[in-house]
This record gives structure tokens, sequence and C-alpha cells, in this order.
């Protein structure tokens, strides 16, 4: 009879107890609050350095008086409640500083800006004095006259200017006839007579604020040398040289809307369109 095999041993459990030591807050998120906070404070300063460098001294004040501890405790005392929740109730007396004239009603009486003219308060300023935004024909022609009635020879000259009320406002036309050229033949060269004109129109100009469209006119005559040169382009010339004399004259810059050549397109007299007075500058101060 075979023998029974031995029962195996009874292997003992073994049970590994690990400890963990309290060093769980360097892998939890309490330095994802604080680096937030950081780059937070960092906006605000980059943020701050932008407004110092972008700003004017007068709207730098403007924000410091915004957040002006003094003015918010005068916004806390002008109205509303102190409490958690702030907010008043309608039976809480007024406490802005202009009352109501009608004691249901609760408002606060907002100052109107001063205008160019007026001051805060109520005076009128001594400064300049804002100038007109258009003149008509019929003004703008006694204002030069009045200014070369003691100047024979330049007001000859204004027989060469016309002035013309249009939709796009008035229209001052400086135009050339047998006795009297603008330009030297072919060329943007002002003459020394129409500089003179210029100058007069120019400081008649002045005294509105109206933008300006100068626009170049030619007759119909082809030009010379046409390959290199046309009536377009020299119109343009002729504009951009009346420009120039007009800021030189003392115009401001800014007010230069447009500045066209329209060659022979535009003709003053349309049954002649070799006549002189086709060649022309017109300069127009625009009221739309």
């Amino acid at each position: 009879m075979a023998k029974k095999a031995a029962p195996e041993p009874v292997r003992p459990i073994i049970v590994k107890k690990i400890i963990m030591e309290d060093h769980g807050g360097h892998h939890g998120g309490a330095w994802k609050v604080a680096y937030a906070d950081f780059v937070t404070a960092m906006m605000a300063f980059f943020l701050l350095m932008w407004l110092l460098g972008a700003t004017e001294e007068k709207q730098r004040k403007g924000i410091a008086d915004y957040f002006a501890p003094t003015l918010a405790q005068m916004k806390r005392d002008s109205a509303g409640g102190k409490g958690m929740f702030g907010g008043s109730s309608v039976t809480d007396p007024d406490k802005y500083p202009h009352k109501a004239k009608n004691s249901g009603d609760k408002t606060i009486a907002i100052p109107r800006p001063a205008t160019d003219d007026q001051q805060p308060d109520g005076k009128k300023s001594h400064g300049a004095k804002a100038k007109p935004r258009s003149l008509t024909a019929k003004e703008f022609e006694k204002r030069i006259r009045e200014k070369l009635k003691n100047d024979p020879a330049n007001l000859k000259l204004l027989s060469n200017v016309r002035f013309t009320d249009t939709k796009e406002g008035l229209r001052i036309d400086i135009i050339d006839e047998a006795d009297f050229s603008m330009f030297a033949l072919a060329t943007d060269d002002l003459k020394s007579r129409a500089k003179e004109l210029i100058g007069e129109v120019a400081a008649i100009i002045d005294t509105v604020d109206n933008d300006l469209v100068i626009r170049g006119h030619t007759d119909s005559l082809p030009y010379a040398s046409g390959k290199s040169m046309n009536n377009w382009l020299l119109s343009s010339a002729r504009a951009e040289a009346t420009r120039r004399e007009l800021v030189r004259q003392g115009v401001a810059m800014d007010r230069m809307a447009r500045i066209e050549g329209v060659a022979d397109t535009e003709p003053y007299n349309p049954q002649d369109r070799m006549d002189d007075r086709n060649r022309r500058i017109s300069i127009t101060m625009k009221t739309i």
C-alpha cells in the first residue's frame, strides 16, 4: 500500500505596513493658488505701467481722483446705506448734496459741461472765439474785397476769381485769362502774382474751419509731350502746387480733404473747351 504524500507546510502571510510621512502638501494645490496670485499681481503691475505710459497728466489725475478715498467716503455719505448690502429705503432721508424739489423724488443735479466760451461758474471766457463753419459766396467776396480795397494791383487780380455756392460748399475758382496765368506754360510752377492772389484768398479761408477740396483743371489742348505727361498729370500737379502754397500761407494741413486733378472733364466754358478760362484751380470749402 502506497504511502500518502506529506501535506505542504502552511506558508506564513506577511503584511507590510507602510507609514506615509506628512509631506502631501508638496504634491497638493496650495502652490497653484500662490502662483495665480503672483501672476495676477504682475498683470496688475504691467497694466499700471501701461496706464502711466499711455495717458497724459490730466487723465492720470482723473484716474487718481476716481480711486481717492475721500471721494469714496463722499459717495458713501451722499447716498445709500453703510450696512452689509448697502442701499437705502424709500423712507430714508436724502443724503444727496442737492436735494430734490419734490420730497418724494431722489435726484442729483449733474452739472453741465463747460463749453468753449463758458467757464464752469457760468462766466464767459475771454479766450479765442470759435471759427464759423461756413461763408456764402457773397460774404466771402465782400471780405476779400474789403481786404484788397487798399491794394489796387491785387484788387485788379480779383477779376480772375469767381465765387459759387454749390451743394458741396462754397467754391472759389481762380481762372486764367488772356492777361493772367497762374502757372508757367505747361508746368506746375506758380507765378508770383498767382502766389499773391492765393495768399489773399488763404487769409480769408483761415477765418473759417471748413475742410478744403482742391481741384486742378486744364483746357482740352493736348499736352505737347503726351508720352511722359498729359493733362491729367498736369492738373493734379497744379492742384498739389496750390495746396503747398496755401499751407505756406498759413492754412492748416489737416483741413485738406482731397487733392484732385480732373484735366478737361469739368470745363468752365463747355461751349469752347479751348477757352483760357477752362485752365483754373478750384478751392471748395466743404459744408457737407
